[in-house]
Parts: C-alpha cells; structure tokens; sequence
C-alpha cells in the first residue's frame, strides 16, 4: 500500500534492475589549507588518490555525458570528480594539475562569494569554463542552509544566483549542488524545475535507478582520506533499489525519527547480507533492521539530534561491495 501510493515518484525514478556498474563521485572543497581538516585535502594525497584510480584502470566521468545516458547501463564504472565552493585554494593549487591531466571536473559555485578573499574571482571561473574538460556548477547564491529559509527567501536565493550566472556565463548551469546537502521536498522540487541534475553529500554510487536530483558523493577531505579507505570506496558498487521512503529527507518534530523503508529489486542476490549503520542520537551504531520479502525495515533507536543525520547500508555481493547512503536535514528548534 505505502508503495502505491507513491506510484508517481516511482514511475518517474525507477526504470529497472541492470548489471550497472555506475558512477562513483568524489566531493573536494580546499586544497592544502590545514587550518580546514573538514573540508581539505593535502595536494600530495590528492594526486596519490589520482594515481590508485588510474592504477585501477577506472576512467574518469565527463559530466557533458550525464544529460544524454543517464538512464543507460555503465558496463564499465567511471569517477566524476566534483569540487564545491571554488575556493581560491583550488584555483592555485588543483586546478593547474587537473589541466595536466586533463581529468573532468564540475565546479559548484555560490554566486554571492565570488571574489571575496579566499574564493576565485569571475575572471578564473570564466576561464576555467572555456575549458573543454571543466562545467560550472550552481551551487546557491549565499550558501547558506537552504532548509532554514523560508519559501520566499529561499526562492530568491536561488533565482539570485541563476540570474547572476546568465550575466556572468550567459546561462545557468544544468549542475546545482545543495550546500552541506541539505534539502526538503520543497526544496527538491523548485531544484528540479530550474536543473537537470542536483547533488547531495550523502555517499554512495550513482546507477541508473538513483534519483537525479538526489545524487550521492563521497566526501573526501583530510579526516576521512585515508588511502586504504579512499581505494577501498574507489572499488564500490552500486546497491540499487526500487523505492525508499521517506520521500522528504527533512525532520521535524512530527516525523524525527522518521519510517524508513528501501524496496530492493528482485533480481538483487544476496539482499540480506545487507548492514546498515546510522546516528541517530548522534551516536554510530548498527542499525536494527529485519526484511518482509525485499522490503528493508529500519527501526530507528533515538531521534536524530544534529541537523544532519545519516544512514549508510554496504552489502557483500559475493565478493562484490555495494553500497548507499543517506542524509537527512533535521530542523534546528
């Protein structure tokens, strides 16, 4: 019954269970500023982690390709590299090596921070733009959490930004990322009518089943890249699956903790082998989950306290590793 009732959302996302090995995205912000763990990567490591995904004989992902085989099986898994917030670290620091290596990239931009200290200038995005490997990326006007605005504040956030992109590129770009991937079913909705595609920070791998305004990334940066991790994420596969509710990743009093529900296909082998693990009470733990048929369950022990909470669910397919993520926005009292 929950699945019926939801038969529009599903007829749009869901096409069907394919051998996809899909695409696996990586989220950069700084470059060499360690006054930012969180959000920083030491440019040695960063060309180390180049060289396990060339190692391992993966391509890179132009992101022109999206827009024309989204919804076509991957026989073979690429990387997309994504970097948000342009700051100037990037510019002078990544930037010159992925022209060398001619590695495709997009930009996520916040409009309203373009040319303060510390981010790049129009003239260098500009310039990066006319690049043949490099796509520009929305990525709000004020970066602010967009969740925490109103309707109307928040439209024109948004607006703002496009508007300042048409003057500055002569478009608005088809790319947009949510900042600190927060969004509501609002939210997700007015993205959905103004980009053909949206990212959030949840991980996992993009397969052809997956939302396209729901696109996962891994966050990498100083704390969480660690090269036995960053090879072993490198090698991930998709977990698809048919439907997950909630629909609306945002939390509030009335629905924190929320139902959780993920229908897998029945062509998935090895579906309960399956383990998630969540922080709700902002504590990691194993989830409690049990399964009715393919229908995962999980039964949450607390309610989420920080304004993001996340689930991640990773399966042994014989021998295969899949994996996917999920982030909610919890309402600040």
């Amino acid at each position: 019954m929950l699945f019926n009732s939801n038969s529009k959302a599903e007829e749009k996302n869901i096409q069907y269970y394919s051998d996809d090995k899909g695409i696996l995205s990586l989220m950069y912000h700084r470059f060499d500023e360690n006054k930012y763990p969180s959000t920083n990567i030491q440019m040695d490591i960063f060309k180390k982690q180049i060289k396990i995904i060339k190692n391992l004989k993966y391509n890179f992902y132009n992101p022109k390709n999206l827009e024309k085989n989204f919804h076509i099986t991957k026989m073979e898994k690429k990387i997309l590299i994504t970097i948000d917030d342009a700051f100037s670290s990037f510019y002078e620091i990544a930037w010159p090596y992925l022209k060398k290596e001619e590695i495709p990239f997009i930009l996520f931009v916040s409009t309203e921070a373009v040319g303060k200290n510390g981010y790049m200038t129009w003239d260098q995005i500009e310039e990066l733009e006319k690049e043949t490997n490099v796509y520009i990326g929305n990525h709000s006007h004020s970066h602010k959490y967009l969740v925490d605005l109103n309707n109307e504040n928040f439209i024109e956030d948004i607006d703002t930004s496009s508007l300042i992109f048409k003057e500055k590129l002569g478009y608005n770009p088809i790319f947009f990322s949510y900042p600190f991937g927060e969004y509501s079913a609002l939210i997700k909705k007015y993205i959905s009518k103004n980009f053909k595609f949206s990212f959030g920070q949840h991980s996992g791998v993009i397969d052809i089943n997956k939302d396209r305004h729901e696109l996962p990334r891994f966050p990498i940066n100083e704390k969480y890249g660690d090269l036995k991790r960053f090879e072993f994420l490198i090698n991930l596969n998709p977990l698809q699956y048919k439907f997950l509710y909630p629909v609306d990743k945002y939390l509030t009093n009335n629905n924190n903790p929320p139902k959780f529900l993920v229908e897998f296909f029945d062509e998935q082998k090895n579906i309960n082998n399956i383990n998630c693990f969540s922080d709700e009470g902002n504590k990691w733990q194993k989830s409690n989950i049990n399964f009715n048929q393919n229908v995962l369950n999980l039964n949450f022990r607390e309610k989420f306290n920080f304004r993001r909470g996340r689930i991640n669910c990773s399966l042994n397919d014989d021998g295969v590793w899949r994996w996917f993520g999920i982030q909610f926005s919890v309402r600040q009292s």
